[in-house]
């Protein structure tokens, strides 16, 4: 398929502007100017312009908050159709991932504040509810749209677990962290802390890390065997789900953001994404997360995938040129 560096780039590019501004920026290196013009064509063209025509007139997306309004709870599509991913929660994930400026959303939070409800307890929207990940979620779209989440803050420090994680079965009386969990509230943690440098929470974001990094992203801290199958099992949307290489992701931003050097203790991980590349280049699409979407930006499982050859191309460069400055 690719026979060189030059020919994956070239083959990367050709892309959403959603994807194709990120490889500009952080694969090929381009001029602010460049990337930043791509960037702004998130909200006119491809996956960006499809999402935003999605939005109901009351700010939300499919009518609901973390659930589409019609979603039935006690049908099959809640007993094993997969989560449904197409609802307000899910939607400014993905518009937030996908770079779009928050001011081509203006209006949407004081939206939400009046019109969303969660489903779980009918508890305003940006004041979250009781699931780590779901206020993981709202604290950064919070940050991201300009609504005042500084309260969820205090609510991850009172409701982080002795090991330094967090779980979201925790209101089910669970005391040992998930890695799902932790690291979902990790990116949230970090989002916020870039958005809001002066309201942030470093020693609980650095103690959710150390969390992971004890078990090297990848075992068990008892038995050191791994921890799941699903650390390896490498899939495009991420979702909710914790992958080797969607913690290594994590891991390069916080580094970049705290300008300190890649822990060792994720060399393991590391090697495991690297191992994971084909011969030529491209990283291979995983099983695909069930449930409602509202339309496919990803090829098949099985497919070479543009998406997580990105992630997994700047996670190596990100920790090669590191390894080698200090050679």
């Amino acid at each position: 398929m690719m026979d060189n560096d030059a020919e994956l780039i070239t083959w990367l590019l050709d892309s959403d502007p959603a994807l194709r501004w990120q490889v500009e920026r952080d694969l090929v290196g381009a001029a602010p100017e460049v990337w930043e013009a791509t960037r702004a064509r998130v909200a006119t063209e491809g996956f960006g312009a499809r999402l935003l025509a999605h939005q109901d007139a009351d700010g939300q997306w499919a009518g609901g908050a973390y659930f589409p309004g019609d979603f039935d709870f006690d049908g099959s599509e809640a007993e094993g159709d997969g989560q449904p991913w197409t609802a307000t929660t899910w939607s400014l994930n993905t518009l937030r991932d996908w770079g779009l400026d928050a001011d081509v959303l203006a209006g949407t939070a004081e939206l939400l504040a009046r019109h969303s409800r969660w489903e779980y307890n009918d508890g305003p929207y940006w004041e979250g509810e009781v699931d780590c990940c779901i206020n993981a979620y709202t604290l950064a779209n919070g940050a991201w749209l300009g609504a005042d989440v500084s309260e969820l803050v205090a609510w991850f420090a009172e409701h982080q677990l002795e090991d330094g994680g967090w779980n979201c079965e925790w209101v089910n009386g669970s005391v040992r962290s998930s890695f799902h969990s932790t690291l979902n509230v990790l990116f949230g943690l970090l989002y916020y802390e870039t958005a809001s440098p002066e309201s942030a929470r470093r020693s609980l974001r650095h103690a959710g890390e150390r969390y992971l990094l004890e078990r090297r992203l990848l075992h068990c801290r008892s038995s050191g065997d791994v921890v799941g199958p699903w650390v390896s099992e490498f899939a495009y949307p991420f979702r909710w789900f914790y992958s080797a290489l969607r913690a290594l992701d994590y891991f390069r931003a916080a580094s970049l953001h705290d300008e300190t050097a890649p822990d060792e203790r994720l060399g393991d991980a590391i090697e495991l994404v690297r191992a994971a590349r084909h011969p030529e280049g491209y990283w291979i699409q995983g099983a695909h997360h069930a449930g409602r979407e509202w339309f496919s930006v990803d090829v098949a499982p099985g497919e070479p995938s543009k998406w997580l050859t990105f992630y997994g191309a700047r996670v190596l460069a990100w920790w090669d040129a590191r390894h080698a400055s200090r050679a």
